[in-house]
């Protein structure tokens, strides 16, 4: 029976992986815990399994006389709930046997007559119970190391707090925090999530994924772009709002290589198929620039921007986009506004061309009486500052429209407003100016057109 004991153990370690020394000392700690149950066991005894024959022997050790016997540190022991600290009963404390290594000590062989059945009982229980820590603990181990990867499973229970998901050997939890507003996960479909974090238990792993991380959008490019897996495209930066849109920045390693375009795929089959999988969530690839008024620029994609400030200091981009191109720039809710400025690491405030115009026009058209300014303050038709250097007598150039307006604004003995300052632009501005001044210059003279620089 003892030989069997082995030939078990060393089969269990081939076919689970489990190391036989491992089981071998369990079972004898296992051993010595049943043996001291026992009555008339002896107070200090160990069990030693024979690694070759499997023979179970008890042995007593005997102290040698005059020295106490050398035990292991244990710290303070708890009470349990209940229990009268005063008649509570500390456990023996436990042999260092390591302390007698190099010493000869008697030790006397107390096995008893039936402990074979006793050790036979107690290896099927303690190889069973090994097994168990020992998977566990190896799938402990192999999904740690799995954080930041893309699995897929079958949906097997959801409801409001979290949904579980069965990974084939192990089933991972899906909690409400992790899942997509959007969404709807059925019993039976299949589904990918990336694992986000792995907690060891005494039931074995707790395996924790999540559909809204930005791990999963990129994770699953590199599954959909060689180039990825390759080396050649990395992706940059992500920045999403799970389930309506995301934004990732890409950048190419080789010379040649279109990170956009790759990501893309042939007729957008790659980036469809990520599309997909994110059940419709809208995706934006952007190309990765250095230069940050560049990257601003395009990451407020889809929209199109006239010109971008930067404050490198502050880290803050002013962006100037077209009149009907602001509420696109904005987005819903402000959510392109919002995902560009994640992506890109800025503050980004984005004006039209019209409020720009107005405030630039402020700062010159103020009641703080300087006229010494070196641009032309009048305001074409498109909205922008007239580029010509003011005559150095006027704040307006020498073009004749605008010469005319500087006596128009001389007539009124006031500087204009921004508002009326982009009216005297066309011609019926003009006119009203002439009115209120009481000059009779031509409204057609200054019909606004744009001057060279």
């Amino acid at each position: 029976m003892n030989r069997e004991i082995i030939e078990a153990i060393k089969q269990i370690e081939r076919e689970k992986g489990i190391d036989s020394e491992t089981l071998l000392v369990a079972l004898e700690d296992a051993l010595l815990a049943a043996y001291t149950k026992t009555p008339g066991s002896a107070e200090w005894a160990r069990v030693d399994v024979d690694r070759d024959s499997g023979e179970i022997h008890v042995f007593q050790l005997i102290p040698p006389e005059g020295q106490e016997l050398r035990t292991l540190p244990r710290p303070e022991p708890e009470i349990p709930e209940g229990v009268d600290p005063e008649e509570f009963e500390p456990p023996p404390p436990e042999i260092d046997w390591a302390a007698y290594a190099d010493e000869e000590i008697e030790l006397v062989d107390v096995t008893p007559d039936n402990f074979g059945r006793i050790a036979a009982q107690t290896a099927k229980q303690v190889v069973l119970q090994r097994i168990r820590e020992a998977e566990r603990e190896m799938m402990y181990h192999e999904y740690v190391d799995r954080v930041g990867e893309v699995v897929t499973g079958i949906i097997q229970q959801s409801d409001s707090r979290y949904t579980l998901v069965d990974l084939g050997r192990v089933e991972a939890l899906l909690p409400e925090s992790e899942q997509v507003h959007a969404e709807r996960y059925d019993h039976g479909a299949r589904v990918k999530a990336v694992i986000t974090e792995v907690r060891g238990s005494t039931k074995g792993p707790q395996v924790i994924v999540s559909r809204r991380s930005d791990l999963l959008v990129r994770e699953l490019f590199k599954l959909e772009v060689p180039e990825m897996a390759d080396g050649l495209v990395e992706i940059r930066t992500v920045a999403r709002e799970a389930g309506w849109r995301s934004k990732i920045a890409v950048i190419s390693h080789v010379r040649g290589v279109d990170p956009v375009g790759a990501c893309v795929g042939p007729r957008g089959s790659r980036v469809r198929m990520v599309v997909s999988e994110l059940r419709g969530e809208k995706i934006d690839i952007i190309p990765f620039n250095e230069e940050p008024a560049r990257f601003v620029a395009k990451a407020l994609a889809p929209a199109r921007v006239r010109e971008v400030l930067v404050d490198d200091e502050d880290r803050q981009a002013t962006v100037i986009v077209p009149d009907d191109q602001l509420s696109l720039a904005i987005g819903r809710e402000g959510m392109n506004a919002r995902l560009a400025a994640r992506l890109t690491g800025w503050r980004i405030d984005i004006k039209n061309e019209s409020t720009f115009a107005a405030e630039d026009d402020r700062d010159h058209f103020g009641d703080d009486g300087d006229s010494s300014v070196a641009r032309c303050t009048a305001v074409l038709r498109n909205g922008k500052r007239c580029p010509n250097a003011s005559d150095g007598s006027t704040r307006y150039c020498a073009l004749p429209a605008h010469m005319k307006l500087a006596e128009l604004v001389a007539a009124l003995g006031r500087n204009l407003s921004s508002e009326e300052a982009v009216e005297a632009a066309t011609p019926e501005g003009m006119e009203r100016l002439t009115q209120l001044a009481g000059a009779a210059v031509p409204a057609s003279g200054a019909d606004g057109e744009d001057a060279e620089a």
